[in-house]
């Protein structure tokens, strides 16, 4: 079972071309069979108009000759006598010498079923062949005998052909001789119709069969070029997959490389010479204790002290700048509100950061993408835009959320309307979509000039109140 499951086992490109050819074969083969049954149904009909006309003509043929036979004889039984024997005889002579054709031939028949005339077929002469069927069990000389007392009519029927002595369908057209109360008749095989029938439905049915097989051949090629053009596909975009994430792979080592250098130049520059300071007091206090100067270690203790805490506000910095735990704990205004207090206070920037509670609150995901665009917002206001006033206004509305970071700087060097040129701004733009938002980048240069950076999100990050897990009920994102 294991087995059979891996053969029939499809990749997605697999998969996405059968879903595509599916319908293709369904609706093809759905054509054929109307196109089939549109082609029989047509052909049906004209094979059974041929036929009908091919009938009505031998019909006609039938009535001429037995108006032929009649207009023969009138004559003599126009002046014979009901009981004239000797009138008889000679129109019995005259129908016996009718015969045409191979098979062609006159039958008397009289009220009573004998057979008073059949030239090909001798047998039959001065016999009763009153009640006799054929194959079929369709009555013969009755019906003759019924039409004849009506005056004339037509009658189809199996008979044996005098040539070879095969059952073959036979059309009679008979007249009634009321006076002597015979049935004068002649008829024709319609085999030849019936094989020209036979041969023009086989003619449609291979006709149907030939666009069975033109349409097979094109649901096939279709079908071939769908999972071929698939594969084509599926070839061109797992290529320009592995280059984006080759790409994006390296972006992400870049960034580890770049935030693990910001981290070391951090503690290289910041704690590892404030705990070389507090090494250097502290040894200094420790060289004048073993002197016995109590006092003139207290200073170089008090410095050590002082040391630490700067050391310990530094690693709280980093600390924070790498996660947050006020984001986790009281929500993304507190976070933000912090993150600018902060870049106030280490850049000597005026920052503002205005925001208002949210009827609704934002996913965890949203919190981080709001937070870290900041931060990157503020990151390179700090290193390029010379700006002396920054403000970060944070709003929720009926279409989501939307945060606003807006500086008086030298604005962008590059093209606005291009805001993955830098890694920073590509960082913000990939986080962003990540969540169906939106990022527009405002620039302008000059005295009066600056940077608007506005970030959307749609309705859907936004939260109820109660799907929202932080214990701090006050703090509004």
């Amino acid at each position: 079972m294991q087995r059979l499951r891996h053969l029939v086992s499809l990749t997605y490109a697999q998969k996405l071309s059968l879903v595509a050819a599916i319908p293709l074969v369904v609706a093809v083969a759905a054509i054929a069979v109307l196109v089939a049954y549109e082609a029989r149904a047509t052909a049906e009909r004209e094979i059974e108009a041929l036929e009908r006309s091919l009938v009505e003509a031998k019909k006609e043929e039938l009535r001429n000759y037995v108006t032929q036979a009649r207009n023969g004889f009138a004559y003599i039984y126009g002046r014979a006598e009901p009981d004239d024997e000797v009138a008889k005889n000679l129109v019995s002579q005259i129908l016996s010498a009718m015969i045409y054709g191979q098979d062609g031939f006159f039958f008397v028949y009289d009220y009573d079923g004998n057979n008073l005339v059949s030239p090909r077929q001798t047998q039959f002469i001065n016999r009763n062949w009153e009640g006799l069927t054929d194959s079929d069990g369709t009555p013969i000389v009755d019906e003759f005998i019924r039409l004849a007392r009506q005056g004339a009519g037509w009658h189809s029927f199996m008979w044996q052909k005098p040539s070879t002595g095969e059952e073959a369908q036979m059309i009679a057209y008979v007249v009634g001789l009321q006076d002597w109360r015979w049935v004068v008749g002649t008829g024709v095989f319609i085999d030849d119709i019936v094989a020209t029938v036979a041969n023009a439905r086989a003619e449609v049915e291979a006709r149907v069969q030939r666009t069975f097989m033109y349409i097979g051949a094109i649901v096939v090629a279709a079908v071939l070029i769908v999972f071929a053009s698939g594969m084509l596909l599926n070839i061109r975009e797992r290529r320009l997959a592995d280059a984006k994430l080759k790409e994006l792979t390296q972006r992400v080592f870049d960034a580890q490389e770049e935030e693990r250098g910001r981290v070391a130049r951090e503690l290289h520059d910041g704690i590892s010479q404030i705990l070389v300071g507090v090494r250097y007091a502290l040894d200094n206090a420790r060289r004048r204790l073993s002197r016995g100067d109590d006092a003139g270690a207290r200073d170089p203790l008090d410095k050590g002290i002082d040391h630490l805490g700067t050391a310990i506000t530094e690693v709280r910095r980093i600390s924070r700048d790498l996660r947050p735990g006020v984001l986790d704990d009281l929500g993304l205004g507190p976070a933000l509100k912090a993150l600018t207090d902060d870049f106030r206070d280490r850049t000597g920037i005026e920052t503002e950061f205005s925001t208002v509670v949210f009827r609704n609150r934002l996913d965890q995901d949203s919190k981080i993408a709001l937070y870290r665009i900041a931060q990157e917002a503020l990151t390179n206001i700090e290193r390029h835009s010379g700006a002396t006033h920054v403000t970060i206004d944070l709003r929720g509305h009926k279409k989501g959320a939307t945060m606003r970071i807006t500086d008086n700087g030298r604005g962008m060097r590059t093209d606005p309307s291009t805001p993955s040129t830098g890694i920073g701004l590509r960082n913000m733009q990939e986080r962003i979509e990540q969540l169906d938002g939106s990022l527009r980048i405002l620039s302008s240069r000059g005295p009066r000039g600056g940077t608007v950076i506005e970030v959307s999100l749609p309705l859907s990050h936004l939260l109820p109140p109660q799907e929202d897990a932080t214990p701090n009920r006050k703090a509004g994102t």
